[in-house]
């Protein structure tokens, strides 16, 4: 296992610098892969030397970590605030129709910002792949959390199992996006989501 370098106390600047970095590296992971994205090719897209790229990251290893926390904070944000209220069904169905309506925006390319990397990294480096579930970890979260309201609230039943229920929608999520980036429709994922909300339904008190 790679030795972790103790955390570095980072000026303004210098925190403002390695987001720019980390951001590079993120849009260039995102449309090209992790195999293909170099550190000269972030270096440039970053506009900074290999010395200050260095200064931040001990190699590409540490960097692609910083990628997918940042993929993962990315993901959150951006299904904000319908993620943190998903505790009705109507809440869920709202979810659903923002999640196909990026990928019609995107033109169903990309697929999953983390999904993508987990492809490339989950089998080769297990410090990414803890990274990486705990990424889906803060994904599927308020989705459980969301459910589990539900229950409490009497909307499904005391014996709905929520745990079960997030993971299914998380991992139709995936699917569904994972078919929708190589199908260039979004069928698989509104087909995906759907399926798994209708059995929730069936969970209703």
């Amino acid at each position: 296992m790679r030795e972790t370098a103790p955390p570095r106390r980072l000026t303004a600047k210098g925190r403002a610098t390695r987001a720019r970095i980390v951001a590079a590296a993120a849009e260039l992971v995102f449309a090209h892969g992790v195999a293909r994205t170099g550190i000269d090719d972030v270096r440039r897209e970053a506009g900074v030397s290999a010395s200050q790229l260095y200064h931040y990251f001990a190699d590409k290893d540490e960097l692609m970590r910083a990628v997918i926390a940042h993929q993962t904070d990315g993901i959150l944000e951006v299904q904000r605030p319908l993620l943190d209220h998903l505790d009705s069904f109507a809440a869920l169905e709202q979810w659903r129709d923002m999640l196909v309506a990026l990928q019609e925006e995107r033109h169903c390319t990309g697929g999953c910002p983390i999904g993508s990397i987990a492809a490339e990294l989950a089998d080769e480096d297990p410090e990414a792949r803890a990274d990486l579930v705990a990424g889906f970890e803060r994904w599927e979260a308020p989705i459980r959390e969301g459910l589990a309201r539900m229950r409490e609230r009497g909307d499904l039943r005391a014996d709905a199992d929520t745990d079960a229920l997030a993971l299914a929608l998380l991992a139709a999520l995936q699917g569904g996006l994972l078919l929708t980036q190589t199908r260039r429709v979004t069928a698989p994922l509104r087909i995906a989501l759907d399926t798994v909300l209708a059995q929730i339904r069936t969970q209703a008190a």
